[in-house]
């Protein structure tokens, strides 16, 4: 590896005590060791960018040493990765829902940028530039895409598990964390860790693993020697302090107990008995590999006959522990293969593989595992012949599988290794390969196969293992053993005795030092640190008492507790993992196992936390069309634009100045759309998802993920501002002529502005890169965790309302860029479908009149960009929006043109047409009818137009002011430096209301299709600017509206594009939103509110002017109705209820507080005093009864005085109200 494992390093006493840790520190919060974790990996994650950088830029660097450590970097954070799912996500997710899912599935994508990234190494890196600046550009994506899921893990996680869990939950969170990563990683893992971190920060996590791993000698041992640190003395040098005083040991012990057995054993036929089963032995130890192979067999041959039993009884009442034994083997089986895949065939033959044998029986277990899971849901209403039958197939093609795959390797396999390696070599290998293994699976694994084995065997493997264990794995031996050990306690075939395998292995031919050194491996030597049964419970302590508690231990143990293996059963020290305490339930992912290196346990395939159908393209529920889909589609435009940037920024080194401006648009392009999508979720379709109880906290991820992608955002924009400065600096350097004196200055300033563009280009590479991978693995995740959502918990209604709120709030000018951008990476039947259901959330409003007018408007509007040069599919678009109106469009020159019967004929073809909005049909009715009284009253504009001078044959072709005396264009409504051509009477007017102001007709605004200059008196086309060169490009007004030709010098205006007018106001999703229900734009503080349909499409009920085109303000009453703000002010002085329905306009508690008071002192007349009256309140609308007055009668239910009387009562009424 490309990093060296530091030595551990024995002290000779333990460290003094640290003063209380601090807040936020690992020792005070457990969990927090993740984040020393994530340090150092980031670390090495800037480190590998760096070196990948340097060479595609300066061509340094070693590929191999690279490599190296690109694959270090893979095993430590896949590992990491594969031990989170298997520990500590699950526990979270069982204690707060719906936030773990979204971190596994990133740490299932980030097996494909390593994939890549392994791909691009085993090309010509060294003599290639474009692999270089690639490779570059993946390191960097890897960088980013690691970086931001750990900052994620860092703000929402880890705050989560340690406000969720104790500190003692906390510290068994992490050591099942520590114990579910394999042995071998580790070794190189935990070093590598401590050399990464500041001693203070190394500290801390010291002081935070004394509390974490429980406080066995051994243990403890195990953990910091791996970490180049033993904090504690040894346990081997415990026993050999005790030795020392008391001379015996394990090896000794069966001496010593042949003194107290039965006459028929000695000591001389104790030994001849090692001897000979010494002598029996394997005499090549990668054998030891059958014993593998036997132990699998055995334990499927009683799986199949489990299944044979199941299906004739029909009985499957223990399925739990039938699962779990088949979970069991499933581990077994595929760690076994891992090892045999990286350890043993590499070392064999580098050519032999038998990978393919070992997926396939990975997806049987796991195809197993998914049968039996269907059998415990279904239940009852299951078919049980059909599953027991299923069920015994299955276990019958898995043993059929594995058994010729074991006969494979024991045919070509074990002879090579027989005879190509020394038994040290094979020693070596079956050592590494059980270091394959975690801690947690090791400690059922060894007691499971060893159990499995005779006596020779056992004693056989232990001393191989010893063997070919390094000097600093003498604590994990040990450990190793014990639990060897407690797989023969169980074994009664000898006798019922309890055989120590340490000392039956000790005694073969070890002599001398090599005696001495292995005398200190038998378990039995930490049996003073745990109780007679040794099943002592741990309790985690401070780093204080745990050194007192090892200085107790160091005493002098009594004869009494230092006994004969023989005698009592070996201490057996266990992990004490605790799995229930905090729902923990472990199954393995057979998915994971190959491609996620080694990771080997996981949540269940049915749980809430994974779903193993990700990797199938999704597409939809059930392939219905809902509204919901609408914001899904923009995904497949993003992932098209992010193709583009990530692709052609590889090619901006070979381009010129117009590619980059090209580049630069377009990222701009996307920036801007991307961020209206993702503001839209932020604001609407999250807060939707997190309303529902069952939903809580399922959007947070994405949330900050938006966050960290407009940073990116911006990292590429100002990479991209620098590269054009750079080419505004310096745009051809190599063109430039220079005087002879001068060429060594020009070369030297060339050669660093070509090294500066190179660093520029290199770094956007692989900033373009990671934005591509983060967006899209972002877009993926909503489609698989979001998505599904929607269809299980919104009905349609509510997904039409969710739609509705997003386009409500985008104005005109951003769905004039989004539709076409959208549209075009969209299918014909996609378009279609996006489109209808846009028409149908906006049914109520003027949408499709303005998507029409739009799309279809003259070149000088602000129609979509490039629509000479669009695709087919947008061609195909246009053609299907204008087939979808059939309408009649009419022109003067058409009406002009029509006899009666033809005007007729239209007009009773528009008013059969159920497709238009009653309103626009009125309109277009309207002005059919009125067609012929307008053409005997002037003549056709296009005729006008062509019998005289355009400058000065116009009605009013004058200059108008809004302020005569500062000499500012414009007139007494809107300051504007043009006036416009009314089509109607092709006169010149500044705006509509000084037309209709003098005219017996209204202007049709949006028909205007010219307009005159006032400082050039120039008529032309209507547009934004004079086109008269005098001018210079004259701004007709601040804001411009090519639909309504309206122009407007002063106020801020958008145009809605639901509404189809323009409207004073920053713009929609900024001051306002337009509500699809009441078709009309209402203040964002008014985002709750009772909706009416087509609620401002009337007119103000005191000045009776139309509110839906005033430009006036307009006040919303609690009741739902409008009026004009000002006519509102004049209204209410005299009355307090709505003109309309007659509800009250506001709070009205005081007041009716002052009626009570009157009334209260009021005495009515004696003949009136027992009458009632019937009344109906206007604000409750609930009927009752009052008592008689002859003005004020209170709702007996709400209080209000806001009632109207329905009938009176006869003189004898005695109701009360």
């Amino acid at each position: 590896m490309a990093t060296p494992i530091a030595q551990a390093v024995t002290p000779h006493s333990p460290p003094p005590p640290r003063p209380p840790p601090a807040a936020g520190s690992a020792a005070e919060a457990p969990v927090l060791i993740f984040v020393y974790f994530h340090k150092a990996i980031r670390a090495e994650l800037e480190g590998l960018h760096a070196a990948a950088v340097r060479l595609a830029t300066e061509r340094a660097g070693d590929v191999a040493a690279l490599e190296a450590r690109c694959r270090f970097l893979f095993s430590v954070y896949r590992h990491h990765c594969d031990a989170e799912d298997a520990v500590i996500l699950p526990a979270l997710d069982i204690r707060v829902k719906n936030v773990a899912g979204t971190y596994s599935l990133e740490h299932k994508r980030e097996n494909d940028l390593f994939a890549h990234l392994f791909a691009l190494l085993r090309l010509d890196v060294q003599n290639d530039d474009g692999i270089q600046r690639e490779l570059a550009s993946c390191t960097g994506a890897i960088q980013t895409f690691i970086t931001q899921h750990m900052s994620k893990e860092e703000e929402q996680v880890f705050p989560l598990l340690i406000k969720k869990f104790s500190h003692d939950e906390q510290a068994d969170l992490v050591w099942q964390f520590l114990c579910s990563v394999p042995i071998n990683m580790m070794t190189e893992f935990l070093p590598w860790l401590s050399a990464s971190v500041t001693p203070d920060e190394r500290q801390d996590m010291l002081e935070c693993l004394r509390k974490i791993v429980p406080q066995e000698k051994l243990l403890q041992e195990i953990v910091f020697t791996w970490i180049g640190q033993k904090a504690l003395r040894t346990a081997s040098q415990d026993f050999c302090h005790s030795n020392s005083k008391h001379s015996f040991c394990c090896e000794y012990t069966s001496d010593r107990t042949d003194e107290h057995a039965s006459l028929e054993h000695s000591k001389i036929g104790k030994r001849k008995c090692t001897k000979s089963s010494h002598n029996q032995l394997p005499m090549h130890p990668i054998d030891e590999i059958l014993c593998w192979h036997n132990a699998i067999r055995g334990e499927l041959s009683d799986i199949v006959n489990e299944t044979r039993r199941i299906q004739q009884s029909g009985d499957f009442s223990d399925i739990s522990a039938f699962n779990t034994r088949l979970q069991f083997i499933a581990d077994v089986c595929i760690f076994h293969s891992i090892a045999e895949d990286q350890v043993i065939f590499p070392a064999v033959d580098g050519e032999l593989s038998f990978v393919q044998e070992h997926a396939e029986e990975e997806r049987r277990f796991n195809k197993f595992r998914c049968l039996i899971e269907q059998i415990q849901i279904a239940g009852a209403n299951s078919t049980a012949a059909d599953f027991y039958s299923e069920l015994c197939s299955q276990a019958d093609q898995i043993m059929q599988k594995i058994e010729r795959h074991f006969n494979d390797e024991e045919t070509k396999v074990l002879p090579k290794a027989r005879i190509s390696f020394s038994l040290e070599k094979q020693r070596d290998l079956l050592y590494r390969s059980i270091c394959v293994m975690p801690l947690k699976l090791l400690e059922r694994v060894i007691p499971w196969f060893v159990a499995k084995m005779n006596d020779a065997e056992a004693a056989s493997f232990l001393q191989n293992m010893r063997l070919a264990a390094p000097s600093s794995g003498t604590a994990l031996v040990t450990l190793l053993s014990g639990w060897a050990c407690k797989g023969r306690l169980g074994d009664t075939s000898n006798s019922g005795k309890i055989m120590c395998l340490t000392s039956e292995t000790e005694s073969f031919a070890l002599d001398g030092d090599e005696s001495k050194k292995r005398q200190s491996l038998c378990p039995c030597s930490v049996a003073n640190n745990g109780s007679e049964n040794g099943s002592r419970p741990v309790k985690r302590v401070s780093h204080a008492e745990s050194n007192a508690d090892i200085n107790r231990d160091h005493g002098s143990p009594s004869t009494k507790e230092i006994s004969s293996c023989s005698n009592r059963p070996c201490y057996i020290p266990r992990l004490r993992v605790k799995s229930n305490n905090i729902g923990v339930n472990s199954f393995a992912s057979a998915e994971s196992f190959r491609s996620l290196s080694y990771n080997y346990s996981a949540p269940s395939l049915h749980s809430s936390l994974f779903s193993w159908e990700t990797d199938a393209a999704f597409s939809g529920p059930d392939n219905i069309s809902r509204p919901i889909d609408t914001i899904f589609k923009f995904h497949k435009a993003i992932r098209k634009d992010l193709e583009f940037l990530d692709v052609e920024s590889g090619k901006l080194i070979d381009g010129n100045e117009s590619c980059l401006r090209e580049f630069i648009g377009r990222f701009r392009l996307l920036w801007g759309l991307y961020r209206a999508h993702s503001n839209a979720e932020d604001e609407t379709v999250f807060p939707a998802l997190e309303s529902k109880e069952a939903l809580h906290n399922v959007s947070h991820s994405y949330t900050l993920d938006h966050k960290q992608e407009e940073e990116l955002f911006k990292d590429i924009s100002t990479v991209l501002s620098e590269l054009s400065q750079l080419h505004g600096d310096l745009s051809h350097p190599l063109d430039e002529d220079d005087e002879s004196g001068k060429n060594h200055t020009c070369s030297g300033n060339e050669i660093d502005w070509a090294r500066k563009r190179n660093e520029l280009l290199t770094k956007l590479q692989a900033m373009c890169k990671s934005i591509r991978v983060t967006l899209s693995n972002h877009v993926h995740r909503e489609e698989l965790e979001l998505w599904p959502l929607f269809d299980k918990h919104f009905s349609i209604e509510e997904q039409d309302k969710i739609i509705g709120r997003i386009i409500g709030t985008t104005g005109a000018e951003v769905l004039q860029s989004m539709l076409p951008w959208v549209t075009s990476a969209l299918s014909l039947e996609e378009q279609n479908k996006m489109l209808d259901a846009w028409r149908q959330v906006t049914k109520n409003t003027m949408f499709d009149e303005w998507l029409n007018e739009w799309w279809t408007g003259p070149s000088g509007s602000s129609g979509p960009p490039n629509m000479a040069s669009s695709s087919p599919e947008e061609s195909c678009l246009q053609e299907n929006i204008e087939q979808s109106e059939q309408t009649f469009k009419p022109g003067w020159k058409d009406i002009f043109r029509m006899n009666q019967s033809e005007l007729e004929a239209e007009i009773r073809k528009v008013s059969r047409d159920s497709s238009l909005d009653p309103r626009r049909k009125a309109y277009l009715i309207q002005n059919l009818m009125t067609s012929r009284w307008i053409a005997a009253q002037q003549k056709s504009p296009e005729q006008s137009a062509e019998g005289h001078d355009r400058n000065t044959g116009i009605p009013g072709c004058i200059p108008s002011y809004r302020d005569p005396e500062k000499q500012i264009f414009g007139c007494e409504h809107y300051k504007r430096n043009c006036k416009l051509v009314a089509a109607c009477c092709n006169k010149l007017f500044t705006c509509r209301f000084c037309h209709d102001k003098v005219s017996d007709h209204t202007m049709e605004r949006k028909a205007t299709v010219e307009m005159m200059c006032m400082l050039c008196m120039t008529v032309q086309p209507v547009g934004p600017n004079c086109q008269t060169p005098s001018c210079k490009g004259l701004s007709m007004a601040k804001y411009y509206c090519s639909i309504c030709k309206f122009f407007d010098d002063e106020r801020t205006v958008y145009h809605c594009p639901f509404c189809n007018l323009c409207r004073v106001g920053n713009g929609l999703g900024t001051d306002f939103f337009h509500c699809m229900k009441c078709n009309c734009c209402l203040g964002m503080k008014m985002i709750e509110h009772k909706c009416r349909e087509n609620l401002m499409e009337m007119n103000c009920p005191i000045c009776c002017d139309s509110i839906w085109t005033s430009s006036a303000a307009v006040r919303g009453l609690p009741c739902g109705h409008f009026m004009h703000s000002a006519c509102f002010q004049a209204y209410t002085c005299t009355n307090y209820t709505c003109p309309i329905c007659c509800k009250s306009l506001g709070d009205m508690t005081v007041y009716f507080g002052m009626l009570d008071g009157l009334l209260a002192a009021e005495v009515l007349p004696e003949e009136y005093r027992d009458r009632c009256q019937d009344i109906l309140c206007n604000d409750c609308q609930r009927k009752g009864r009052s008592r008689f007055h002859w003005m004020y009668h209170k709702c007996g239910f709400c209080g209000s005085y806001n009632t109207r009387v329905i009938k009176t009562d006869t003189p004898e009424c005695s109701t009360s109200n």
